[in-house]
């Protein structure tokens, strides 16, 4: 099976502007693809883990993919699927932002002898002449087709400031730019980018002719992978000072029955006939489907070594109640007020809930254990010789924090 057979076949293909040229060019390793990453935090999360794969996949096949960091438009902010606007970055946050992007970057794309680039949107955005832009490029754009987009649709209720109606013909020129500097000639993004990805194609042509080869793909349900990225608790981060191996193989080991296969297609390099041989299983087995993916992607991110070792905790917790590599919080003298720290405080200080209030809603409706064994006293109190050997604190059925006084 050829690489675009396969990304039909893994369900990663919603839409495209040209199906047989974008075809043979991804089949033939002619493709130089761009996927754009917004650089609002320190680390990428589990909501990029489809983009990265995808840059994997296709740079397996020969093609070179372009990690376009949003350090312009990142200055603007992105209407699409918001309902407010972002934050302003410092220059220097932005490029402390993109540094740590490219190092966990590393561990999916080849950056090496130029077989995969990372450019910043900054470098042409912000030495942009206003006037010039608006005569170039936007008399290029319709703004009643504008308004018919999607993206800008679900912000004109709340209100859309004029800054970020802008943001489709920054991310255009994005294309335009890179296809000129680079020969870019194709672009991937999420289903909720398809308004800005067509402004782009559109763009090239008009301003570069018929001719000039410039293509279109939307990943499905990538604007649901960036839900992935998202606990009741925030984000599921892939540095490891924020989200650790362990936290993150339980968060795959907990995933929806009913998205395990999903998983195990789109973000896996496991064969597609292994995958579709577990599409039968149930019960024990498809908590084994599970524990497959939970390792898969452990190991992409953290290593082998790393999801051995979460994966051994993730077994003892299930099993005995108990394991050494789980998330550790330890207690200081200063957590203990008259020697005793209460059962609320505990979890509160070990991130099992947010506050007071919902870790006693918690005990109150029987979900909450010490050791395995299921608590009602909202009262209860610990001392650090209780503590000195470690307990562990379980909150519903998944989430595990061992506890000890140091």
């Amino acid at each position: 099976m050829k690489i675009y057979e396969e990304l039909v076949a893994r369900g990663l293909i919603a839409q495209v502007t040209n199906e047989d040229e974008i075809r043979k060019m991804v089949n033939d390793g002619k493709a130089v693809f761009y996927i754009g990453f917004d650089p609002t935090a320190d680390s990428l999360h589990v909501g990029h883990f489809m983009a990265l794969c995808l840059m994997k996949r296709l740079q397996m096949a020969g093609n070179k993919p372009i990690a376009l960091i949003g350090g312009g438009t990142g200055m603007i902010g992105d209407p699409s699927g918001r309902t407010d606007m972002r934050q302003v970055m410092t220059k220097e946050t932005i490029e402390h932002n993109c540094e740590c992007f490219k190092k966990q970057m590393s561990r999916f794309i080849d950056f090496s002898e130029g077989k995969a680039l990372m450019v910043n949107n900054a470098d042409w955005l912000l030495d942009l002449n206003y006037i010039e832009l608006l005569r170039e490029v936007g008399s290029c754009f319709s703004v009643n087709n504008m308004l018919r987009a999607e993206c800008y649709k679900q912000r004109m209720e709340r209100g859309l400031s004029f800054l970020e109606f802008n943001y489709m013909i920054m991310q255009s020129y994005d294309f335009y730019a890179l296809f000129q500097r680079y020969g870019c000639n194709m672009q991937f993004g999420g289903d909720d980018q398809w308004s800005n990805m067509l402004g782009g194609t559109e763009l090239i042509r008009r301003k570069l002719g018929k001719d000039a080869h410039a293509m279109t793909i939307t990943l499905l349900l990538n604007s649901e992978g960036k839900k992935m990225g998202k606990t009741q608790k925030g984000a599921v981060w892939l540095d490891p000072e924020k989200t650790s191996p362990y936290e993150f193989y339980q968060y795959w080991r907990n995933v929806a029955d009913a998205d395990v296969l999903k998983c195990l297609k789109m973000l896996t390099f496991l064969p597609l006939d292994e995958i579709e041989k577990m599409a039968g299983w149930e019960g024990s087995q498809l908590n084994k489907a599970k524990e497959i993916l939970a390792y898969e992607l452990t190991s992409l991110v953290h290593g082998d070594e790393e999801a051995r070792k979460a994966q051994t905790a993730a077994r003892g917790v299930f099993g005995a109640g108990s394991a050494a590599d789980m998330p550790t919080t330890e207690l200081t003298a200063d957590d203990f007020t008259d020697g005793k720290i209460d059962l609320l405080a505990v979890m509160v200080k070990s991130g099992l809930v947010p506050t007071r209030s919902e870790g006693k809603r918690a005990v109150e409706q029987g979900g909450v254990a010490i050791d395995g064994e299921k608590v009602s006293e909202i009262l209860m109190t610990f001392t650090p010789e209780d503590l000195k050997d470690g307990k562990v604190f379980r909150r519903g059925k998944k989430t595990f924090r061992k506890v000890i006084a140091k």
